[in-house]
């Protein structure tokens, strides 16, 4: 667990940072970093997603994870806890947007999954010391538009990584390249939405989309030898 712990303690120093430092940073500038980290946002997205060989698990995944989203409740749950968060932290920004948004950016990907695997199977972390350089550096810049959010998605991170490291016998049976590839991909895809939502394009409820990126290892088992 030392690398999804060193991880998650960049993600929340570099995001204390940027709430300390956000008042010194004008709205204007604010406003061009959240178009910069946008678009990085949409690169980033992109990119995984065109790693997919089966479209079929793709739309499969994101239709049933959406329909498990929407039944339960997933993107308001996320806004309520968000607002919880918020009133604790009057002035911090768009709360449970920050949350959200982080969450994703640290945890999909394949250095979450191969970083949190080296970590379990006794190897030093070297793939999530890297990830916490990254992610340290990107707290600061979310933290100091999007608020208070985005420190706390320090803990999902924590979690997952951490579930991943502690089972790393299973998973490393279950996460073939081909589940790991498709994941990573439908990850992508609900990073593209965030990058066009923090772009002002189009708003999607991504919170009602996330088990999509769970339900792509299941179908890759069934549908693809």
């Amino acid at each position: 667990m030392q690398g999804t712990a060193v991880n998650a303690a960049a993600i929340v120093i570099g995001s204390a940072l940027g709430l300390k430092a956000g008042h010194l940073i004008s709205s204007k500038v604010r406003g061009t970093v959240m178009a910069g980290l946008g678009l990085a946002v949409l690169l980033i997205g992109i990119q995984l997603a065109f790693k997919s060989q089966q479209p079929m698990i793709i739309i499969g995944s994101l239709i049933g994870g959406g329909i498990i989203g929407e039944l339960l409740g997933i993107e308001a749950r996320l806004e309520a806890l968000g607002n919880w968060i918020g009133d604790r932290f009057k002035g911090s920004g768009r709360i449970a947007e920050g949350f959200v948004t982080a969450s994703l950016l640290y945890c999909v990907g394949a250095m979450a999954i191969m970083g949190a695997l080296q970590d379990g199977l006794g190897s030093r972390p070297d793939i999530l010391y890297a990830k916490a350089a990254l992610d340290g550096i990107a707290s600061v810049a979310l933290a100091s538009t999007l608020g208070a959010g985005v420190l706390f998605s320090a803990l999902p991170l924590f979690a997952y990584q951490g579930a991943i490291t502690l089972s790393a016998t299973l998973a490393q049976q279950i996460l073939t390249p081909v589940v790991v590839q498709e994941m990573n991909a439908v990850g992508g895809l609900l990073i593209l939405a965030i990058g066009l939502d923090m772009l002002g394009v189009k708003r999607v409820p991504v919170g009602n989309l996330l088990p999509a990126v769970f339900l792509a290892p299941p179908l890759v088992m069934l549908f693809v030898s």
